[in-house]
C-alpha cells in the first residue's frame, strides 16, 4: 500500500475507534450533521530516493475539527490534543515505520456558514520508511 494511504487508513481506522460516527473522510458530512465532527482532508507525499535499499517518503496529512459555536472551543482544542496524541504515538504501520515531524495546529473561527462555527485545522508532517524485513534462517523475509 502507497505510504500516504496506510497512513490515511490509520487515522480513520483509529480516530473511529475513539470518535466512532463522528468522523468522515473522502466528502463532507450531510447538512444536518451533528457537532463537533472531524473530517480526514487532504493527503501529500514526497518521495525521496534515500539510498540504494529504501525509500523514504515526507507524508502530510491534513485533519479538520468543526464545531457549533465559537463557546465550545474547548471541545475542539481537547479532540486536537487527541488526535495529536494518536498522531505521536504511531511508530509502525502494516508496511511503513513512521516518525512524526511536525504538528501544526490552527483554530479559528469559520463564519462560512449562518451559524459561526469553530474550525480546527491539524496539519502534519510524516517521515516514512519500509519496515525493516526479520531475518529467517539467514532469508530475508517480510
Amino acid at each position: 500500500m502507497d505510504p500516504q494511504q496506510e497512513l490515511f487508513s490509520y487515522f480513520l481506522v483509529e480516530l473511529k475507534k475513539i470518535y466512532r460516527d463522528m468522523v468522515f473522510d473522502g466528502y463532507m458530512p450531510p447538512e444536518n450533521t451533528p457537532y463537533p465532527f472531524i473530517y480526514i482532508a487532504d493527503s501529500q507525499q514526497t518521495d525521496d530516493l534515500g539510498n540504494k535499499t529504501a525509500i523514504f517518503n515526507d507524508v502530510y496529512q491534513t485533519i479538520h475539527i468543526w464545531n457549533d459555536t465559537p463557546k465550545k472551543r474547548g471541545t475542539v482544542s481537547k479532540m486536537a490534543y487527541t488526535i495529536k496524541q494518536l498522531a505521536r504515538s504511531l511508530e509502525y504501520t502494516s508496511n511503513y515505520k513512521w516518525d512524526v515531524r511536525n504538528a501544526d495546529q490552527r483554530i479559528l473561527t469559520d463564519t462560512t456558514t449562518s451559524t459561526p462555527l469553530m474550525h480546527c485545522i491539524i496539519e502534519f508532517g510524516f517521515k516514512s520508511s519500509p519496515k525493516a524485513k526479520k531475518i529467517q534462517g539467514g532469508k530475508t523475509s517480510e
